[in-house]
């Protein structure tokens, strides 16, 4: 089987893990005649859209108490805003990814993008990236490590951004604020600043839930943000004040083009 059929070898994972309630990585690996580390990164994608659970050297059914926490996580708004993320980006582009969880719902999607140069500071958004069947050049800012938003921060992190140049940054937030711009909980603003400024698009992606949310930490102006990405349901006196701060407005559509 072929990489072009890398969904229908997916879908046949997901069957035989069905009838026989666990899979390995060497059987599979023989049954579809490709590498181990095809299996792995099957294995890996499936997990990460919640439909099973990896286990060492296979994997099993996704516990049925951990199926609605998956679901939540990757909730159909979150996962449109993604896609009409992943449509700006254009082949062979210079991207940052930033630590989160829309953000990171990006990834499944970028492996059709070939030539991809990412630089990120999250290890969840890495590995993801590192499990894609066309992998694209990874970069990490390194740094110093915050448990609290699960990246790395500081001036090492800073140093190393600005040492390149990117087409696009896909940032997300905990709140828009609609006078000042994005807002976070997390009091380290720095690097957030600096993904920015070495980028020459800013792409916000935020569920239409967080627009209004007012928290105290601002983290981007509006005059650092060229696009902001948000879901149908976003009111209309939201949308004018939105679009009145000069920034590119996407509503992105529960179903794909």
């Amino acid at each position: 089987m072929s990489k072009r059929n890398t969904p229908q070898r997916r879908h046949t994972i997901l069957a035989l893990l069905a009838e026989q309630g666990e899979v390995s990585v060497d059987e599979l690996s023989k049954a579809f005649a490709t590498s181990e580390v095809t299996i792995r990164k099957d294995l890996a994608a499936l997990e990460k859209n919640g439909l099973l659970l990896r286990r060492y050297g296979g994997a099993v059914p996704m516990p049925q108490e951990l199926i609605g926490e998956a679901a939540q996580a990757l909730s159909p708004y979150k996962l449109a805003i993604a896609r009409a993320g992943v449509a700006r980006i254009r082949e062979h582009a210079r991207i940052i990814i930033d630590s989160g969880t829309t953000t990171a719902a990006m990834i499944p999607q970028l492996g059709h993008k070939p030539g991809l140069v990412v630089m990120t500071n999250s290890l969840n958004v890495a590995n993801a990236l590192r499990e894609l069947e066309h992998e694209p050049v990874l970069l990490m800012t390194g740094g110093t490590w915050d448990p609290h938003s699960e990246s790395f921060q500081g001036q090492v992190a800073e140093q190393v951004l600005r040492s390149y140049d990117f087409d696009q940054l896909f940032i997300g937030a905990a709140g828009i604020d609609l006078a000042r711009g994005t807002t976070t909980f997390n009091e380290l603003l720095g690097l957030s600043r600096v993904m920015a400024e070495v980028a020459r698009e800013v792409v916000v992606m935020v569920e239409s839930d967080k627009i209004g949310r007012r928290i105290p930490n601002l983290e981007l102006p509006w005059s650092s943000v060229h696009t902001l990405i948000t879901d149908e349901r976003l009111d209309d006196q939201a949308a004018e004040q939105l679009c009145a701060r000069d920034i590119q407005l996407i509503i992105a559509p529960l179903t794909a083009s």
